[in-house]
């Protein structure tokens, strides 16, 4: 018969307590674990969670905190299962999603701009919602574009290239310059 031994690393140090072992969570992960747990024997005792107007008063005024200070990590053990109960559900309603999708919020507005084009009785609003809709990304009706060319040359390339430049603009000049003497000349004369 085989002795099963786990193998067990060493010098890994063991938390002190049982809070020191918990992640860190966010104050909104704290507030649905309390809420979680606080449900959780709720319903195994058979006792009901019931907030009382001051429960109410003092989650709304911990909802207010966390929404002017999100990065304030509030102290939860000091307010009673009732208190954090209201609050997670405050919670729970704010962070229901009316849509599941951007793409949902895009269609909606789009429809909604067409509709009021067709609706439109006034020449000056359907122009409007004509333009909104125009600017919607995807239709792009009065984006402007402009293309880019990029033209990879080695460093010989590019001297070859300035050189006949500089060459081209030296000619022009002593062109302009013949012509200037030519002119005053006739003008001498």
């Amino acid at each position: 018969m085989h002795e099963l031994i786990p193998a067990i690393e060493e010098n890994i140090p063991l938390p002190h307590n049982a809070q020191e072992a918990f992640p860190l969570l966010s104050p909104q992960e704290e507030l649905n674990m309390r809420a979680n747990v606080i449900k959780l024997m709720s319903d195994l005792t058979g006792q009901p969670i019931t907030p009382t107007a001051e429960n109410a008063s003092q989650a709304n005024a911990l909802a207010k905190e966390m929404m002017e200070d999100p990065k304030a990590r509030p102290d939860f053990a000091q307010y009673p299962n009732e208190t954090l109960a209201y609050l997670a559900g405050m919670v729970a309603q704010m962070n229901v999603s009316i849509v599941n999708d951007l793409a949902d919020i895009k269609m909606y507005v789009v429809n909604k701009l067409v509709q009021s084009v067709e609706a439109s009785k006034d020449v000056k609003t359907m122009v409007s919602a004509l333009r909104v809709l125009g600017e919607v990304d995807g239709v792009d009706a009065f984006k402007k574009r402009s293309e880019v060319t990029v033209k990879l040359q080695t460093i010989e390339e590019v001297e070859k290239e300035l050189v006949d430049l500089i060459e081209e603009v030296e000619n022009k000049f002593i062109e302009v310059e013949a012509k200037e003497i030519v002119r005053q000349e006739q003008n001498a004369l």
